[in-house]
Formats: C-alpha cells, sequence, structure tokens
C-alpha cells in the first residue's frame, strides 16, 4: 500500500508540476482572457489517459504499478477540475457569459474526444 501510494503521490507531484509550466506557457504565449492554458492542458492529459489506456488494454503496458503512476498520479496532478470550475465561475461573476458557455463546452466536447483519440491511436 505504501508502494502504491509513493507511485502516485511521485506522479501527481510531476504532473502538477508540468501543469503549471504548460498552462503558465500556453497562457503567456496566446495572452488572452480566455484560460486556454487550463483548457490546454486537460484536453492533453485526456489525449494521454487515452493512450495510456489503449496501450495497457491492447498491449499490456505498461504494468499495474506504471499504470497507477501515470494515470492517478501524473494525469490527476497534471489535469484540474477545480481550476477549470473556478475560472468558469469567474467568467460568469464578471458577466462574460460567452466564454462562460464556450469553455466547459469546448472542454466537455474536445476532452472526450481526446481521450477516445489517444486510446485509438494507442492501439
Amino acid at each position: 500500500m505504501i508502494k502504491t501510494l509513493l507511485l502516485i503521490g511521485s506522479g501527481s507531484f510531476l504532473g502538477g508540476i508540468c501543469r503549471y509550466l504548460i498552462s503558465r506557457a500556453v497562457q503567456n504565449i496566446f495572452h488572452h482572457g480566455f484560460p486556454l492554458g487550463t483548457m490546454a492542458v486537460n484536453i492533453a492529459g485526456c489525449f494521454l489517459i487515452g493512450i495510456i489506456y489503449g496501450m495497457s488494454e491492447k498491449h499490456g503496458i505498461p504494468g499495474d504499478n506504471m499504470k497507477l503512476f501515470l494515470t492517478v498520479g501524473f494525469c490527476g496532478g497534471f489535469t484540474t477540475f477545480s481550476t477549470f470550475v473556478q475560472e468558469s465561475s469567474l467568467m460568469l461573476g464578471n458577466g462574460n457569459i460567452v466564454h462562460f458557455v464556450l469553455y466547459p463546452t469546448i472542454s466537455f466536447g474536445l476532452g472526450p474526444l481526446a481521450a477516445y483519440l489517444g486510446n485509438l491511436l494507442a492501439r
């Protein structure tokens, strides 16, 4: 159990750092009020988890421990539902209805599609 928790915790640690760096980089490149950084990491995380599960189902790789490290740990730390909700809440509070509608629509539309495509690619 301790080994499992350490695998998940270390994956989450690395995923969180990557999320911060990539989200910030994307936001700095596009200088836009729309939260492209968070949306980019969430969709990329969906794609990555699709690849991991596709490889696991088709080829049996990675093994159980690495799968926990990558999915629950890294992807769990990399993606962020709470930031997504907070950013959506701020858009609504600021009266930015167009972005408030677009953000979840794009995120919930592209997220599952990215996971599906990642899974398809890995198979």
